[in-house]
């Protein structure tokens, strides 16, 4: 359904209008008219929603000027022959996060929400997106767009096939569609004799004058003292696997920036808190062809890569742009069979590979298969990095139970406070996302990030929820609390200790080696289903060494890999209330062998975030002895790897909160009594066992 009524006369003469004179020029012929009290004007205060049927339209200052943008695209497709252009919200290597470059779809909207489709025409233009987004969407939009409130692929290719005719073409750019995406499109328009016309040559990029550069950053390789196995290694260990496969592939075709990253120990800067760069990898078992921005490699670099030789462990460089034009020469050698991941290869690289005897594909590549599983020093600094990262967040909490009552703070300084904490620790390499800094009503929004018109103040009579991570040398970290300053109400109370419950479910669980996530995600649900509560998003996904905050293919959604041993994911169960409060309960936890009495090839998880929950919130009456037994030994871990390091850093204080926020749930009062010399002690052993190991 279309979100916006049928234009009046006036309203499309007013159209007219506004595409023929500069936008600074109409938006005076408002004021002005404005003056006479006759009609709705654009205002400056930024705080409602377009009204496109007022007569002129009324539009907040957030919205974007789009006319001469849309004017130069249709130009563009036209040449190109096309009815119809499509838009998508990501990069050509399907990323979750996505450079300001990349940013086409908010370009030509105004919109920047992280998940859309725009579709132009050459008489319309047409957003969708999902209900997060609605909202932000009708502030950002002028009206040359309209907005659809859906997401499907089915509904664009509704709209498509009832607007343009059935000789037109649909023009997309294949790098931004995925293989599925694709098949997805085809799927709904080839029958309405609707073609999908490929343009490599991105449109947008053609209109789009200002489009911000690459980052200057020279890229960079991790030190030795955070890398086991070398890149030689991991490069043997993927022509093992292509050696192995019963169909003879000849080469792996790597097209996620994690994965390029990851297989050459190599860091960038090139995307918002991930540390990535602009890359593709075509590994053969004699051959490696690396295509980067050969400018920011440096000649040290280029001798570590082994660059100037061309033997089975010499990387040659070549030009990022140059992907499709070797691949395609590639192709033409006889007998050659390319393995790709589907999951993020783009469709510009998929048309290539043919014929189809050519191609061998699985959902991920062998790359992210094994990527997904630390070694024991990728284990070891992970989990380093969550003690450090821990400091961070009792920081926070610790001031915010101290500020709060003063009435002073708000999401945004809490925000700041947090990440200018992570800021001091030792590796911090910035944040891993936008901080989730949420309170009251905004919490029940599930991924709300505060900004200058939505940020409220902190009070001791809302629930609070931060969602927060790190990017270290050594690690990526990702954890959620949430707290009350005040007295919460008993609902609050008992939905929080159902969240608590679920995580400490999943957390506790023992299963076997190749149990996928999804089978126990339930686990995670239980305890609110029971009242009839439920939240509305994953229950967890995988998370990187100095990597993407969310790694995949690890977590518990049905198209995540296995679980195996040396595997990270979140656990974080929540429940979130409308207009009213949010709760989330988010542990990063690493996959350990379990100890049991008969079976072997057991696991369990082991928690490594350190901080401790509210203990306000929590209603022990609810709960079983066997999760109070848990709780109480997360506990006892918090104490012994947070006193050592709190102690390591001098913070006294704030080792005294954590101690007061530690006591054991099943023997409060002896816990209590435990002398501050034994704690010490403990804190002393731990430090030096940890710098032994």
């Amino acid at each position: 359904m279309h979100a916006l009524p049928s234009l009046s006369l006036w309203n499309r003469w007013w159209q007219t209008v506004c595409a023929k004179m500069p936008f600074s020029d109409w938006l005076l012929v408002g004021t002005l008219l404005a003056l006479g009290g006759s009609w709705n004007v654009i205002r400056a205060d930024g705080g409602s929603e377009r009204n496109c049927s007022a007569i002129p339209p009324y539009l907040p200052s957030t919205v974007v000027n789009t006319t001469l943008r849309l004017q130069a695209l249709r130009e563009a497709m036209s040449s190109f022959n096309v009815s119809a252009y499509i838009i998508p919200g990501t990069d050509a290597h399907l990323s979750e996060y996505i450079a300001p470059r990349d940013a086409r779809m908010a370009f030509m909207t105004g919109f920047t929400g992280s998940a859309g489709t725009a579709v132009v025409t050459l008489k319309k233009a047409v957003l969708w997106t999902d209900s997060r987004y609605w909202v932000q969407a009708e502030r950002q939009m002028d009206c040359n767009w309209e907005l659809e409130r859906d997401v499907s692929i089915s509904s664009i290719t509704d709209w498509l096939i009832r607007e343009v005719s059935d000789t037109g073409n649909i023009g997309f750019d294949p790098f931004l569609f995925s293989i599925q995406t694709y098949e997805s499109y085809s799927y709904y328009l080839v029958p309405a004799k609707l073609m999908l016309k490929s343009i490599p040559d991105n449109l947008v990029d053609r209109v789009w004058t200002d489009r911000p550069l690459i980052p200057p950053d020279n890229l960079i390789r991790l030190p030795d003292r955070v890398v086991e196995r070398t890149w030689q290694m991991k490069v043997e260990h993927i022509r093992t696997q292509m050696t192995d496969n019963p169909y003879k592939p000849t080469a792996v075709l790597l097209s996620a920036l994690d994965e390029t990253a990851w297989l050459f120990n190599l860091r960038g800067n090139d995307v918002p808190y991930n540390p990535f760069f602009y890359s593709y990898t075509l590994l053969t078992l004699n051959e490696i062809w690396l295509f980067v921005h050969k400018d920011r490699v440096t000649e040290d670099l280029k001798l570590y890569l082994n660059s100037t030789c061309f033997l089975a462990h010499c990387v040659q460089l070549l030009e990022y742009e140059q992907v499709r034009v070797m691949l395609k020469n590639y192709m033409t050698t006889p007998g050659v069979k390319v393995w790709i991941g589907t999951e993020y290869t783009n469709y510009a690289l998929y048309e290539l590979i043919t014929p189809e005897e050519k191609l061998l594909t699985s959902a991920y590549s062998p790359v992210l298969t094994t990527k997904a599983v630390k070694d024991e020093t990728e284990q070891r600094i992970l989990r380093d990095a969550h003690v450090r990262d821990a400091v961070a967040v009792i920081q926070l909490l610790m001031w915010l139970e101290k500020v709060v009552p003063e009435g002073k703070e708000t999401e945004m300084t809490a925000a700041y406070y947090v990440n200018e904490r992570r800021s001091k620790q030792k590796d911090s390499r910035g944040p891993s996302f936008e901080t989730i800094s949420a309170s009251g009503p905004n919490a029940a929004l599930a991924h709300y990030s505060p900004s200058n018109a939505t940020s409220r103040k902190l009070t001791v009579d809302e629930m609070y929820l931060v969602d927060s991570g790190g990017q270290y040398l050594d690690g990526t970290t990702d954890i959620t609390r949430t707290v009350h300053w005040g007295t919460p109400t008993d609902m609050q109370k008992e939905a929080f200790t159902r969240v608590l419950m679920g995580n400490i479910e999943i957390s506790r669980t023992i299963f076997p080696s190749g149990t996928k996530g999804v089978n126990m995600e339930m686990l995670g649900r239980r305890a609110l289903w029971e009242v009839g509560l439920n939240y509305g998003h994953g229950t967890g996904h995988g998370v990187g060494n100095y990597f993407g905050v969310h790694e995949w293919p690890v977590g518990f959604q049905s198209n995540n890999i296995p679980f195996r041993e040396g595997m990270f994911t979140s656990i974080e169960p929540g429940y979130y209330k409308e207009n009213d409060f949010g709760i989330r309960i988010e542990d990063v936890v690493v996959i350990v062998p379990a100890h049991t009495k008969y079976g072997h090839k057991y696991l369990t998880f082991k928690t490594v975030s350190l901080v401790p929950y509210d203990r306000k919130l929590i209603d022990t009456s609810l709960m079983s002895p066997q999760q109070l037994q848990w709780l109480d030994n997360y506990y006892l871990t918090i104490r012994e790897l947070m006193g050592a390091e709190l102690d390591r850093q001098g913070l006294t204080e704030e080792k005294k909160w954590m101690l007061k926020h530690t006591v054991p749930f099943q023997s409060a009062t002896a816990s209590a009594a435990v002398s501050s010399l034994s704690l010490t002690l403990t804190a002393l052993a731990t430090a030096l066992l940890h710098n032994l190991l």
